[in-house]
């Protein structure tokens, strides 16, 4: 796959939860918990994004290379939107960036590319979803079942398509007018996060707490992209000293990386599952908000 040290300890992560998440569902398979098969196509859409994401799902250019690094002005990775690219552009040489923000604005710009990948995967599995229900004869409880799954799944293409369109629109003003510094939150998954929880139905006091536990969620973030950049500089070093032949300094080298290596793993795990339980909670605010 070609992928870098940062995006093997990503994909590490990745898979642990998908493992973990399909224990749990079999747990509820036995116990007869999954009868419409909701979860199992939840499952299954989840693992069709990772394999998408990291470019194991046969399509070629398909994967979203992970880098936090901007090498000689020039990004390693396409947008895959001409509106997207096209700002960039502007932003890019307009000269209302540092380095530092032109790297924080670059991140932004791939979350915006995965959310859109994610909802054309969800927008394809409705569509065969549809295609079969359409097909059926005769009505049934089943079906009726099935055409409840259809509208979960309808409410959260609504979802994702309106975090897609807030972000979109976020990046075109960031884009034209550079960064607000009084602005509350700097991660762009917490920045979605934030938007979508003002939208739903939280009191004054749940949104408050809410605010301070994205707070902390931000910090783990940054705290997970600082052992990022450190296993990147850990990972040359070592591909350099394997070069020279000095076995000790080799040996030195190659377990300060797989401590960074484990240590990458560990927090990005923590930072998908906590953004995980975040996502849920405000998806079932926002459920409560159109019922």
């Amino acid at each position: 796959l070609h992928l870098s040290a940062v995006k093997l300890a990503e994909l590490h992560s990745d898979l642990k939860i998908q493992e973990k998440d399909e224990l749990s569902w079999k747990k509820l398979k036995a116990e007869g918990l999954d009868e419409d098969g909701e979860k199992e196509a939840k499952l299954r859409r989840n693992l069709n994004v990772i394999m998408t994401k990291y470019g194991m799902n046969g399509k070629k250019d398909s994967q979203l290379v992970d880098t936090n690094y901007i090498k000689n002005g020039a990004e390693s990775d396409t947008l895959d939107d001409p509106r997207l690219e096209k700002l960039w552009s502007k932003a890019k040489t307009s000269g209302k960036f540092s380095d530092d923000e032109l790297d924080k604005l670059w991140r932004e710009f791939k979350h915006h590319k995965e959310k859109i990948h994610e909802y054309n995967i969800l927008l394809e599995t409705v569509s065969r979803t549809e295609d079969i229900h359409k097909n059926v004869i005769n009505p049934s409880e089943e079906n009726l079942v099935k055409e409840e799954i259809l509208h979960n799944k309808h409410r959260e293409l609504k979802d994702k398509l309106r975090s897609i369109n807030q972000g979109f629109e976020r990046l075109r003003k960031v884009s034209h007018q550079g960064y607000d510094t009084t602005s509350e939150f700097e991660e762009p998954r917490v920045i979605d996060l934030w938007d979508m929880a003002k939208s739903a139905n939280f009191t004054e006091k749940e949104l408050e707490s809410f605010r301070e536990e994205l707070k902390h969620f931000e910090a783990k973030i940054e705290k997970h992209h600082h052992y990022q950049k450190q296993l990147e500089i850990s990972h040359q070093k070592l591909k350099h000293v394997e070069g020279t032949g000095d076995k000790d300094h080799l040996n030195r080298n190659r377990e300060k990386y797989a401590m960074l290596e484990e240590k990458t793993k560990e927090l990005g795990y923590k930072v998908k599952k906590h953004l995980q339980d975040l996502t849920s909670r405000i998806s079932q605010g926002l459920q409560h908000n159109e019922l």
